[in-house]
């Protein structure tokens, strides 16, 4: 092990290119929500932090398969099938719409042909990604400072996830929010989401939220939303009664009432003394709340600390 600190990079201004960056990982995703077998809560969609960016991992496509991964070191999209062959673009300034026609003729010269709904989802306002011509921005360098904060993320999720014996979700990357998570579950149906979400069908929504959870996790921040920073959160659905008030740690974190979350700002985990131990105290209070207030059988889904503590 290296005895240098996890680099933690400062997200500069670079809300054109995380927008654009955005739709394109949602091309990609409806890739694997075209092709992956269905998996409780939607876990067949998500995208995962790679070594290079952020990759599908394998997906079936007939008897074969191949991936399809951002590489946000050489700054290419890769397309690479099971038998072999491969396919790549460069990741550079170039709009959604020819994004998404460079993307599937890629595909199509591998022998994939996929169909996928060509709009957004989760996003207000959407423009088809044939005809979305506004987001075209691409900052190589912003791009991989991304990487390198969701690798911390990643990293420390993973950690955080080791210490519950319940069911819990991968540590993955939602293209729809576009955020990195893991969820926990007790086991317990939820009452029926309400729904609502923008550009997101109820049913999608109902089936994501089926069973009570509390999920941790961290995103870059999205333009319209009530926190427009890049952020570790958590929250827990059904939202017990006392989650507003309930003590947290760090003294940094706080309860947004818009969202119904607990939000911790990403610069004061990137300038504390030690973010790893600032993250995960996060992380095990706000679970530590949600859990005990919602009545969870903490004793039979938690990892015993003397376990734990062997690593």
């Amino acid at each position: 092990m290296s005895s240098i600190a996890p680099v933690w990079p400062a997200l500069r201004d670079w809300s054109e290119t995380r927008d654009t960056l955005h739709l394109w990982t949602q091309i990609v995703g409806k890739t694997r929500l075209a092709l992956a077998p269905m998996v409780n809560h939607w876990w067949q969609v998500p995208l995962y932090v790679s070594p290079r960016g952020l990759t599908t991992s394998w997906m079936p496509y007939g008897t074969a398969g191949f991936s399809v991964e951002f590489d946000f070191i050489d700054h290419t999209l890769v397309v690479q099938r099971d038998d072999g062959r491969m396919w790549s673009m460069p990741l550079a300034p170039h709009s959604v719409a020819d994004f998404y026609r460079s993307y599937m003729a890629g595909l199509h010269s591998l022998g994939i042909d996929v169909r996928i709904w060509p709009m957004p989802v989760e996003i207000a306002n959407p423009i088809p990604f044939a005809s979305d011509e506004t987001h075209a921005s691409y900052d190589a360098a912003a791009a991989h400072d991304f990487w390198r904060a969701l690798t911390q993320a990643s990293r420390l999720l993973s950690i955080f996830r080791g210490r519950f014996i319940g069911k819990a979700s991968p540590v993955h990357f939602f293209w729809g929010s576009f955020d990195l998570a893991c969820t926990r579950f007790n086991g317990e149906r939820a009452p029926q989401h309400p729904g609502g979400v923008p550009g997101l069908a109820d049913w999608a929504t109902r089936e994501a939220y089926s069973h009570a959870c509390i999920s941790a996790g961290w995103w870059p921040g999205t333009l319209g939303s009530p926190i427009e920073e890049a952020a570790f959160y958590a929250y827990a659905y059904p939202e017990p009664v006392g989650c507003p008030t309930a003590k947290i740690r760090p003294a940094a974190g706080n309860y947004n009432g818009t969202m119904h979350e607990w939000v911790l700002p990403y610069d004061a985990v990137r300038t504390a003394t030690n973010p790893d131990a600032t993250t995960l105290d996060f992380f095990q209070s706000t679970y530590e709340a949600a859990a005990t207030l919602g009545a969870w059988d903490r004793a039979a889904l938690e990892r015993d600390d003397a376990v734990r503590a062997k690593g």
